[in-house]
C-alpha cells in the first residue's frame, strides 16, 4: 500500500527500526523509559545516537516520548515526584541531542491527568522555549470524558502558546479511530476562535476510568468493548474516589496501571488484573468483569470502614 500522508512510526522498545523505517516515513517517536529493556550492554547514549544516525541519513524527524507510565526506570527508581522524573528524563535526551548536533526533533511529555499535562509542559517551554512540543493526554480514555480531560490540557496550553502539534487519544474501536482527528481540530478550531468549553484546572471527584488509546500494540480488538463494559459495570462506584485502569497491551499495561487502584491490561487470550501494584491474577476474558466488580466492592467496603 502507498499513502503521500505524513507516516509517523513508534519504535517501541525495537529501537534499530530505525534502520528499516527511516527512509519510509517522516517522523520516528522513541521513549526514553523503553530504551533500557533490550540490548542492555549498549549505553542508552549509543541507542540515541544509532537512532540518530539514520534519522538523519533521511530527512526523519525524531520525537522524545515521555510517558509518565513508562518513566525511565533510572529516574523513576530515585523515588522523585513523576513530574520531576520526566524532566530529568526529557532533560537527559535533549542534551544527548545537542551532543549529537541533531536539531530536527521534538518533545512529548504525557500524562493520563490533564492537569499534569498542563504543569509539566508549562516547565518544559519555560526551560527550553525553542524546543517543538507535541501536546497529549495518554490514556484519556472513552468519550466523553476522554474529550474532556483531552480539551481541558489543550486549551489551556495553546491559548499560551505552548504546543506545536498535538494527539487525541481515546478509547475508540478502529473504525472510529478517525474520530481522534475530527474532535483534535474541533479543539484547535475552538482555541483560534476563541471559544473555550472546559475549565482551567481538572478536578477529579469520585469514580476515574483511564484507558489507553487502542493502538496497533492491542492484541485482542475486545479490549475495546471490555473497557466500555467495565465503565457500565461501576456505575454504581461513580461517587467514590478509586481509579480503574484498561489498557491494551503488555508493553505499557503494567506499569502504567501501577498507579491504579484497579489495573487490567490485556493480552491475547486473558486479562491481567492488578489491585494496585500486586498482580491478583490472570482471568478469561469472559470471566473478567465479574472479578473486577468483586474487587470493586471490596474497595469501596474498605473506604467504607475506613471512613
Amino acid at each position: 500500500a502507498e499513502t503521500e500522508t505524513a507516516l509517523v512510526v513508534d519504535l517501541q522498545e525495537s529501537y534499530r527500526l530505525v534502520e528499516q523505517v527511516a527512509p519510509f516515513v517522516s517522523k520516528v517517536r522513541y521513549n526514553p523509559g523503553h530504551l533500557h529493556h533490550h540490548q542492555k550492554s549498549v549505553s542508552v547514549e549509543d541507542k540515541v545516537a544509532f537512532i540518530v544516525e539514520h534519522a538523519a541519513k533521511h530527512d526523519c524527524a525524531v520525537r522524545i516520548g515521555v510517558n509518565f507510565g513508562s518513566l525511565d526506570p533510572e529516574q523513576a527508581s530515585q523515588g522523585i515526584d513523576p513530574q520531576e522524573a520526566a524532566l530529568a528524563s526529557v532533560e537527559q535526551h535533549v542534551e544527548i541531542m545537542a551532543k549529537l548536533g541533531f536539531k530536527n526533533y521534538l518533545v512529548s511529555l504525557k500524562s493520563s491527568d490533564p492537569n499534569a499535562v498542563q504543569d509539566i509542559n508549562k516547565s518544559f517551554a519555560d526551560r527550553f522555549a525553542d524546543i517543538p512540543l507535541h501536546l497529549g493526554v495518554t490514556e484519556a480514555g472513552m468519550l466523553p470524558d476522554g474529550e474532556i480531560k483531552t480539551r481541558i490540557a489543550f486549551e489551556n496550553l495553546l491559548a499560551q502558546g505552548i504546543g506545536d502539534t498535538i494527539r487525541v487519544s481515546l478509547t475508540l474501536p478502529f473504525s472510529d479511530k478517525f474520530k481522534e482527528i475530527v474532535i483534535g481540530q474541533k479543539i484547535i478550531d475552538d482555541v483560534y476562535e476563541g471559544r473555550f468549553r472546559s475549565v482551567p484546572r481538572f478536578e477529579q471527584a469520585g469514580l476515574n476510568i483511564i484507558s489507553c488509546p487502542s493502538c496497533s500494540r492491542v492484541e485482542n480488538e475486545a479490549f475495546v468493548e471490555l473497557a466500555q463494559q467495565v465503565k457500565e459495570m461501576s456505575g454504581f462506584a461513580a461517587k467514590h474516589n478509586i481509579t480503574i485502569a484498561v489498557m491494551g497491551c503488555r508493553v505499557n499495561g503494567p506499569g502504567e496501571t501501577d498507579d491504579a487502584d484497579l489495573g487490567l491490561w490485556c493480552a491475547p487470550k486473558h486479562v491481567n488484573l492488578k489491585r494496585g501494584t500486586e498482580l491478583v491474577g490472570a482471568f478469561p476474558y469472559d470471566q473478567i468483569l465479574g472479578r473486577v466488580k468483586l474487587e470493586l466492592e471490596n474497595l469501596i467496603a474498605k473506604q467504607k470502614i475506613a471512613g
